[in-house]
């Protein structure tokens, strides 16, 4: 395929995605390769351009589908909840519980939540996904003087952990503070967001305190696949 003829091509497939709906599947690479008389190898270097462009997305398994983005919205105006942040988006949010377990907080977040270095906390890894979809992938961690045994129960059962904090610690979580980010995940995260290559991600570290007290109730990092999410963060009033 000449160098002049590859952005006919990618263009050519993208103006298609444009009449189609999120979720369709895209052509194969054989299909592609037929239509425009290229080889394989130029075709699929085709849908890797358009995957780059946040385009399409390849599932693991399935094929490439017509991708589409919400507008993640991070404000301090905006209750700090994934599920909420995902519906008020138009799309369907839903969660996995991975792991709960007893740990400690380390000095990094034992700062940021003030609490002593070596403090109890639950620790909770949940993977997330939007419109069926594998997004995201979430660790958070619950210092034991707000967090209830019971809510271990709890958090399998209620996807937010939002709506358990609010109902069983009788706190009102506001996020206090945020840093967004593209970074490389980590091995253990990647697989968790099945990832087929290494790529970056958005991550989203955060804290939330008690309107009510001021108090740090919880501490999290995010990890989010940037083809799922366009990440807006609203530092006031607009």
């Amino acid at each position: 395929m000449g160098r002049t003829r590859y952005p006919e091509i990618v263009d050519a497939l993208a103006g298609d995605l444009g009449d189609r709906e999120p979720g369709d599947r895209v052509p194969s690479e054989h299909e592609i390769a037929a239509r425009f008389g290229v080889s394989r190898a130029a075709a699929r270097a085709a849908v890797q351009e358009l995957e780059d462009r946040l385009l399409v997305r390849r599932v693991r398994g399935s094929g490439t589908f017509v991708n589409h983005r919400i507008d993640y919205v991070i404000s301090p105006r905006r209750a700090p909840s994934w599920h909420q942040t995902v519906s008020a988006a138009g799309a369907v949010p839903r969660s996995v519980v991975k792991e709960i377990r007893e740990g400690t907080l380390d000095a990094e977040l034992a700062a940021r939540l003030e609490r002593p270095a070596g403090s109890a906390a639950s620790v909770l890894v949940r993977q997330y996904f939007i419109n069926d979809l594998v997004a995201g992938w979430t660790t958070e961690w619950l210092p034991a003087d707000i967090c209830p045994p019971a809510a271990d129960v709890a958090v399998r059962t209620v996807e937010s952990v939002d709506l358990v904090l609010r109902q069983m610690a009788q706190v009102e979580p506001v996020r206090a503070w945020c840093r967004v980010g593209l970074e490389m995940p980590p091995p253990d995260v990647a697989a968790g967001l099945e990832l087929d290559e290494p790529r970056h991600t958005w991550l989203v570290e955060s804290m939330s305190r008690d309107a009510g007290t001021g108090q740090p109730v919880l501490a999290s990092a995010t990890w989010t696949r940037v083809e799922m999410v366009r990440m807006i963060v609203e530092m006031g009033e607009g």
